[in-house]
C-alpha cells in the first residue's frame, strides 16, 4: 500500500549543494527523519545541528549507500544535477536498494530523461525550488508554501483560536497588513469567493498572498 504524504517520515538527501542543503534543512525543521550524505566534511558538519544522521562519502556506490543505511529511507532525493555521470549511478544505486520514492535533480531535460528511464521522479529545480518541493512532501495540499520571488509568497496560514467568529471585513488584512485572501479552506473545500460579511471558523486554513515580512507580522499578532 502506498504511504500518505503524512505517515512519509524519513528522507534521504544525497548532495549538500544550495538545493540539497535548502531541502534537508526544510524537511528536518518539519520534524522529519533526515539522511543526509555528501563527499565533503564541511558541507556534511554543517547539516549536524539539523540531524543526527549525516555521513561523509567519497564514493557513492551502492555498497557504501547500504552502509549508510539509505534503504531504510521512505523518500531519497539525489542532487547531483551537475555531475551528470554521478548523478545517474547514484540514482540507479538508490533505486536499486529498493527505496519505495526516488527524486532526482537534473540540470538539462535529456538528463532528466535518463533518470527518469532509471525510475526516479525528475525535479529542475534551485534554492526556491528545493523549498517547494519539501512543502510538497510533507504536506497534502502543494498550496502549503509557494515562493514567487525573494520577498512575495502564497502561504497557507490556519485560523487561530482568536480569530474564530472575527469577519473578513473586520480583520482589515489589506489595510492592516497589505495582503490578499485568495481563498478560504475548510472541511477538504475550497472557497474562493470570500465575501466580506465572511466568519472565520475553527479549522479554517486562510491561503494569503502578500509579501513574507508581512505574512509574518501578521502570524505573530494572531
Amino acid at each position: 500500500m502506498k504511504k500518505s504524504q503524512e505517515s512519509i517520515q524519513s528522507f534521504g538527501i544525497i548532495g549538500l549543494g544550495r538545493f540539497g542543503t535548502a531541502l534537508a534543512i526544510s524537511l528536518a525543521e518539519a520534524q522529519k527523519e533526515v539522511v543526509v550524505v555528501d563527499k565533503d566534511e564541511s558541507r556534511v558538519k554543517e547539516l549536524r545541528q539539523y540531524t543526527e544522521h549525516a555521513y561523509v562519502a567519497d564514493d557513492l556506490n551502492q555498497e557504501t549507500l547500504e552502509e549508510i543505511g539509505i534503504q531504510n529511507c521512505d523518500v531519497v532525493v539525489v542532487c547531483i544535477g551537475e555531475k551528470i555521470d554521478t548523478s545517474i549511478l547514484t540514482t540507479m544505486h538508490v533505486v536499486s536498494l529498493g527505496v519505495p520514492k526516488v527524486i532526482a535533480k537534473a540540470t538539462s531535460y535529456d538528463q532528466g530523461a535518463v533518470l527518469k528511464k532509471i525510475g526516479a521522479e525528475v525535479v529542475y529545480p534551485e534554492r526556491d525550488m528545493a523549498l517547494r518541493l519539501a512543502k510538497r512532501l510533507v504536506s497534502a495540499s502543494f498550496l502549503d508554501f509557494i515562493s514567487l520571488d525573494n520577498s512575495v509568497e502564497i502561504r497557507q496560514v490556519m485560523v487561530s483560536e482568536r480569530l474564530v467568529g472575527v469577519s473578513v471585513e473586520k480583520l482589515e488584512l489589506r489595510r492592516k497588513y497589505g495582503l490578499n485572501i485568495i481563498a478560504v479552506e475548510h472541511n477538504s473545500m475550497t472557497d474562493i469567493e470570500i465575501q466580506p460579511s465572511y466568519e472565520f471558523k475553527s479549522g479554517d486554513i486562510l491561503v494569503l498572498i502578500g509579501k513574507v515580512d508581512n505574512i509574518n507580522r501578521f502570524v505573530d499578532n494572531m
